[in-house]
């Protein structure tokens, strides 16, 4: 995986690989998954500075952190997200 920023992007980049075996009683199974992604999203165009922008990876969820000015996080409203 790379995480990069280009032209006030973040950009995310990398290649999934994925190979599964299922051993049954009477059947054999192989299964296999390849391929590239690339997901680009702006950056707000009055950020603090670029170079505290961290990122971490749990458990499969990717994490990019931002450090925002005060005018945009006063005019920021969170949005619930529900999971069915």
């Amino acid at each position: 995986m790379e995480i990069r920023i280009d032209q006030g992007r973040i950009v995310v980049s990398g290649e999934v690989r994925r190979n599964e075996e299922v051993k049954q009683e009477n059947s054999f199974r192989i299964s296999r998954r390849h391929g590239r992604f690339q997901q680009c999203l702006p950056l707000p165009s009055d950020i603090k500075n670029e170079s505290p922008i961290g990122a971490t990876l749990m458990n499969g969820i990717l994490r990019v952190t931002v450090p925002l000015s005060k005018s945009i996080q006063e005019k920021s409203k969170p949005i619930e997200v529900k999971v069915e």
